[in-house]
């Protein structure tokens, strides 16, 4: 059994058992890291259509349309984009995911993940 004594309340005299407390006890805090955080990145091609992509935003990644054509014209401009930034696990699923819509519609879309 442990007690908790306050500065001003120390004791060195023998407690139930013959057991000495001479200090404090603290309470100790674990703190929770944060897990690293990976862009998902979206890479331009010839031949998949914007619309598919504005349409992949929006239903893989939850984008506005707003956004979701903001960042379809800056891939298609620049050449790659920032679809999102996930932890590694969400960021894998959400490229899995969009892949196999691609494959599906079939469009070359490649995707990668990168870590932020």
């Amino acid at each position: 059994m442990v007690t908790r004594l306050s500065d001003d309340k120390k004791s060195d005299k023998p407690r139930q058992g013959g057991e000495r407390q001479t200090g404090l006890v603290l309470d100790e805090r674990t703190r929770t890291k944060k897990p690293p955080m990976y862009k998902v990145l979206l890479h331009n091609d010839d031949y998949t259509t914007k619309e598919f992509v504005v349409w992949v935003l929006q239903s893989v990644f939850h984008k506005s349309e707003g956004d979701a054509i903001a960042i379809m014209s800056h891939v298609h401009d620049s050449g790659v984009g920032i679809a999102g930034v996930y932890t590694y696990e969400v960021a894998e699923t959400k490229v899995q995911k969009t892949m196999h819509l691609a494959k599906a519609h079939e469009y070359p879309l490649q995707l990668s993940i990168e870590a932020e």
